[in-house]
């Protein structure tokens, strides 16, 4: 299993909304560096959901569900499915990922323009043991 870190707009598609819908195809990524770990990504994955500009915390934990498909005009891009596993206990802020000496390395903080990035095991654990607060 692979983790993953991807990131919504709340008031876009926030994870209440993944939540009343029950999943969601992750699509309308639009960068090839995510594009490509979108086409990564194996159905029992797992990844954080991350509320972007407003909140700017991980919010819930989703499995992806189906694989990579084709995504925009051309199919050039990509999309997954995923669907809701659980809220986590604390929303764990930007803020505290980043005062987080363990997660130095993580990803999101260091390509943060990326909708999509890995997270390893070890930093996956870490965040986890900050959702329970």
């Amino acid at each position: 299993m692979a983790y993953w870190f991807l990131r919504s707009e709340p008031d876009v598609y926030g994870w209440l909304h993944l939540v009343r819908d029950g999943g969601t195809e992750w699509d309308g990524i639009r960068n090839y560096t995510a594009r490509n770990f979108l086409k990564d990504m194996s159905v029992g994955d797992r990844a954080i959901f991350y509320h972007s500009n407003t909140e700017k915390a991980c919010v819930g934990v989703m499995e992806v569900t189906r694989t990579w498909r084709p995504d925009g005009e051309k199919g050039e891009w990509a999309s997954v499915a995923v669907e809701p596993i659980a809220p986590l206990k604390h929303h764990v802020t930007l803020a505290e990922m980043k005062a987080e000496p363990r997660l130095a390395k993580l990803e999101v903080l260091r390509q943060s323009r990326l909708s999509v990035t890995p997270v390893r095991e070890d930093e996956w654990a870490v965040m986890m043991e900050m959702a329970e607060g």
